[in-house]
């Protein structure tokens, strides 16, 4: 692991840095008007920010959130991202703004390769193509590409965007220090065990009394310096054994791996900064996995399953973790995730309204036809089954855009949907008793909150981030009116209120809100940056700052 955190800006073309440049300004912009609640309207934006001013010119203003800036200056003067948002950013903490400063600037290097790279060898079948296709990250973020601690060559190997892949890197450990759990029967285990089935993934029989653990490459490395590794490789009870078996391919979240041959996906640990947070899993969140796979066996979703036949959770239903037989994880760690059957249909959200260099999404080239039939198709087949998961068990799912699937036909036609991860689901506390009755345990391990947390949580991940990111990208890319697109979502929202409403207590509550309300919460993605906040390991009340937003839908 070296200790460069970027590559080097003049690999990059004049014409990808000035892309990225303009990427990092536009989503700089779209975080402080949102969290300052600046009007946006086609023409002139002028901001007075301290001793400093501020102009752009607004192509297009989006109720969505999803505004297009040109002609960004500070003082008069084109400004580099990492400027403005030490400009923008003045109130906070120094130490904080600096950091981010410093991020946003890696960012553009990484997107100005991605930019330039574009067009080099991808991973094969359309699935990898989606999740290969992220070039500028999340649209409001100030650092949407930012990964702290990846040196040029590093970036190469194990960004999607580059089309990386690479061999997993093997420990093999005393059977007492490691714990495991599987889900009996699970199709895409083989008829194995979760310690059966690494051996099976690595190509190694192991020694006896020993278990196989797979880390990501960079997370091989960082873990065998750390104190707890480190004297257990030293006292010959961990053995590395470095890259072993086939190359795999990194997902959009850099730390699923993919391979085309396997029936699963890896979901390793990373300890990586990428965005707001260092990616390494939880005790709970392995856990957490298998919960739901044994409440969806149970049928505890009867109702939704039957209503929305066409959506489907993508499981996790076997782990194994380097512990030392304790409730503490060392780094090195998987969650074996399902890899669906006819992948190929299964593109996941943001790789599809993802913009490209040059031309329109994926999503626009799909829905070109029929813009809001297809904004229709999606409500009904993606974001009301999860409001009617929700209505049902209280289950909340944190389906912001990379876990948000969805399945296709070859000419784009919306077959489905899916959800994928083990990490994001809420409990409405109010849900617990009924949900604890059907498991027989004495607690969960879903993040159990107040239900007005999750319904906060709810109208940030599955309106703001996930259904209205097709409307902006439609709208933006100028496949149809803004206007007309809301509608629809209006419209198949209001359709599916009875459906709602039968399907739990108060079923129709989230949705009536998000038609009626004057304002909804929303995330605060700069400000959530500006405090520090690492959101995988923050308490679930304190995880991120929300601010309220004029309704999009009102």
């Amino acid at each position: 692991m070296t200790s460069s955190n970027s590559s080097d800006p003049s690999t990059s073309s004049t014409s990808s840095i000035a892309t990225a440049v303009a990427a990092h300004l536009n989503a700089i912009l779209r975080c402080y008007t949102r969290e300052t609640s600046v009007p946006v309207a086609v023409g002139p934006l002028n901001l007075a920010v301290g001793d400093s001013t501020v102009t752009a010119r607004v192509e297009h203003a989006s109720r969505t959130g999803l505004h297009q800036f040109t002609d960004v200056r500070l003082d008069g003067v084109p400004p580099a991202p990492e400027e403005l948002v030490r400009v923008l950013s003045a109130d906070a903490d120094p130490a904080e703004i600096d950091d981010l400063a410093a991020r946003t600037a890696e960012s553009v290097r990484n997107v100005a390769r991605f930019v330039d790279e574009a067009d080099g060898e991808r991973g094969p079948g359309r699935f990898l193509e989606v999740e290969q296709a992220l070039l500028f990250g999340h649209l409001n973020h100030p650092a949407p590409k930012s990964r702290d601690g990846l040196s040029g060559d590093e970036l190469a190997a194990y960004s999607p965007e580059l089309g990386g892949r690479f061999a997993v890197h093997w420990f093999e450990a005393d059977a007492e220090l490691v714990s495991s759990d599987q889900v009996a029967g699970a199709p895409s285990l083989r008829g194995l065990d979760a310690v059966q089935l690494m051996g099976a993934l690595a190509g190694i029989t192991p020694s006896d009394g020993r278990v196989l653990i797979p880390a990501h490459p960079w997370q091989a490395a960082s873990a065998m310096h750390r104190p707890r590794v480190a004297e257990l490789i030293a006292a010959g009870r961990v053995k590395a054994l470095g890259a072993q078996g086939p190359e795999w391919y990194p997902t959009s979240s850099l730390r699923t791996v993919f391979h085309p041959d396997m029936s699963v996906m890896l979901k390793l640990s990373l300890g990586l900064r990428i965005t707001n947070s260092r990616r390494e899993s939880t005790a709970t969140e392995l856990r957490r996995g298998l919960e739901i796979n044994r409440l969806l066996d149970a049928a505890y979703n009867a109702g939704t399953a039957t209503a929305h036949p066409r959506f489907s959770i993508v499981r996790d239903p076997a782990w194994v973790a380097l512990d030392e037989g304790g409730p503490t994880l060392t780094g090195l760690d998987v969650a074996v995730r399902e890899v669906p059957r006819d992948v190929n249909s299964y593109q996941c959200l943001a790789g599809l309204v993802a913009p490209r260099p040059g031309g329109v999404a994926r999503l626009s080239e799909y829905a070109a036809d029929d813009p809001l039939g297809w904004t229709a198709s999606y409500i009904d087949n993606v974001l009301i089954p999860m409001l009617h998961l929700y209505a049902e068990t209280g289950i909340g799912l944190e389906a912001h855009q990379q876990n948000t699937l969805v399945r296709t036909d070859g000419a784009g036609r919306i077959k489905g949907g899916a959800y994928r991860d083990n990490q994001g689901y809420y409990l409405a506390s109010s849900y617990l008793r009924g949900l604890l009755g059907v498991t027989g345990l004495r607690d969960s391990t879903l993040a159990v909150v107040e239900d007005a947390i999750v319904d906060d949580r709810l109208t940030y991940y599955l309106l703001h981030n996930q259904a209205l990111a097709v409307v902006g990208c439609l709208a933006v890319d100028g496949v149809a009116e803004e206007a007309e697109l809301l509608g629809v979502v209006r419209e198949r929202l209001t359709l599916a209120l009875p459906l709602l409403k039968a399907a739990g207590p108060d079923g129709d509550r989230l949705a009536r809100r998000w038609l009626e309300a004057e304002t909804l919460p929303c995330k605060a993605n700069m400000m959530t940056r500006l405090r520090g906040i690492d959101e995988v390991v923050a308490p679930l009340d304190a995880q991120s700052v929300y601010l309220d937003i004029p309704n999009p839908l009102r």
